[in-house]
């Protein structure tokens, strides 16, 4: 259940409520009981928690054509990447 923050038009007092989605918007300040109306835009974004979320869970990054030569140089690995052809012939 999401947690929705509103404003109150008279004393300008914000306050969170947790409710669900399906529930009607709070129309009343719980301080003075004018009209209060939900703000739009307030929050986070999603925050992952618990196990399962790695950076390795995504799409994996093409190395740099430099990765290649932090290693060994003579390593065949090395001598079949392109980037170590480019340079090197």
């Amino acid at each position: 259940m999401p947690t929705y923050d509103y404003e109150c038009s008279k004393c300008k007092k914000r306050f969170e409520v947790f409710q669900k989605m399906s529930d009607k918007p709070v129309k009343e300040c719980p301080e003075c009981g004018a009209k209060a109306h939900r703000l739009i835009g307030t929050g986070s974004g999603i925050i992952f928690k618990g196990s399962g979320f790695y950076e390795t869970d995504y799409k994996k990054k093409t190395p740099s054509g430099d990765t290649c030569h932090k290693a060994d140089l003579k390593s065949d690995s090395c001598k079949s990447c392109p980037a170590h052809k480019k340079k090197h012939g």
